[in-house]
């Protein structure tokens, strides 16, 4: 495998025939933030938050001041609310157009945010920055979750101001792609199989109109080497089958561990905000073990060993770690020993039909 750093792509098909690639996935990043137009007459420092976190995430740590306000509901928002207080804001709020149940930031961040100190002014718009003098306009929201204008003003104070009006793609170097669809915001159409329109071309992470997380962008990356590895062998992937929903009444629970959710590890307020270290603290071994042993599997066996010691026929064969287990059903007498002890239910007892001597 070779990596190539620093090297813009300006035509991605001139780039495939210069490699010589059968195959190409594309997974550019959102890093390109939305532009606002707001009015701004000597203004205080305005900045947008993809290029504030990149520049606090690179060691630079931009001056922000004392007042910091935060123009925007995502993530982004929150994270770059919480990053200002620990270079030093010390009021630092989120000014967001709608109401938190609108808010497209996740609960959680929100919450974490608030006890770091972040204050939130709901149904507020920014509409002007005059210097430090911040103009805002009250929001009132129709029914169906639309901010609209009331024409009440008001005036608040920052040294900084963060626009978190969300981001997205550059997507120029995909124009001379025959056959490749894109949406308004610059997300790329892709079929089942993780490809464009155009023969050999795959994309996948924040190239696509889903959520734009880590872990949803792993998981295409994932699923686009699978699909690609078949285009390059001429053949398809098929997706395996999922096991079938386990539900609570399913669930063997007397083998599972129980834990006190108020033990879960959280850096305090107080300490989290004083750098950027991890607000949610590591496990030790024995913690480790701990959590793993909670695990439900979601109705997938993960070799247990409860059916192989309550078969009291022999009738189940170790095959190894990750291979689980054969059932030998010369053995079996069909007691339904391993079906009940199975914790997540990944044992199924289907009746038996035997045809009768005469039906024979």
């Amino acid at each position: 495998m070779q990596i190539v750093l620093n090297h813009k792509v300006g035509d991605l098909l001139a780039e495939q025939r210069e490699g010589e690639f059968d195959a190409v996935f594309v997974a550019v990043g959102a890093q390109v933030p939305h532009q606002a137009e707001i009015p701004t007459r000597e203004a205080a420092r305005v900045m947008d938050a993809v290029t504030f976190l990149h520049e606090a995430g690179s060691g630079e740590a931009p001056r922000v001041g004392r007042r910091v306000v935060v123009y925007g509901g995502d993530h982004l928002a929150t994270e770059a609310a919480r990053t200002a207080i620990r270079l030093g804001s010390v009021e630092t709020t989120i000014v967001y157009a709608r109401d938190r149940a609108h808010m497209a930031a996740r609960k959680f961040e929100t919450d974490e945010a608030a006890a770091e100190g972040v204050v939130f002014k709901w149904l507020c718009s920014l509409r002007e920055i005059v210097g430090t003098e911040l103009h805002t306009e009250r929001m009132e929201l129709t029914a169906d979750g639309t901010a609209k204008p009331t024409g009440e003003f008001e005036t608040m104070q920052a040294d900084a101001v963060i626009l978190a009006l969300g981001h997205h793609t550059e997507t120029s170097f995909l124009d001379k792609v025959p056959g490749l669809a894109r949406k308004a915001d610059g997300t790329v159409v892709v079929g089942a199989n993780m490809m464009t329109g155009h023969s050999g071309v795959f994309a996948g992470g924040d190239m696509l109109p889903t959520g734009r997380t880590a872990t949803i962008a792993i998981g295409h990356g994932r699923r686009a080497a699978r699909h690609i590895d078949a285009f390059l062998r001429g053949t398809t992937y098929a997706e395996p089958p999922k096991a079938p929903l386990v539900g609570f009444k399913k669930l063997n629970l007397p083998l599972y561990t129980e834990i006190d959710p108020s033990e879960q590890p959280i850096v305090p307020p107080t300490s989290r905000v004083e750098g950027f270290a991890e607000v949610l603290a590591g496990l030790t071994e024995p913690e480790a073990r701990r959590e793993a042993l909670r695990c439900l599997s979601c109705g997938n066996c993960y070799e247990c060993d409860n059916c192989y010691a309550a078969c009291p026929e022999q009738a189940i064969v170790k095959l190894g770690p990750g291979r689980r287990y054969r059932f030998d059903y010369t053995k079996c007498t069909g007691c339904g020993a391993c079906y009940e002890q199975c914790p997540c239910h990944a044992i199924d007892m289907i009746e038996e039909t035997v045809e009768s001597p005469a039906a024979a």
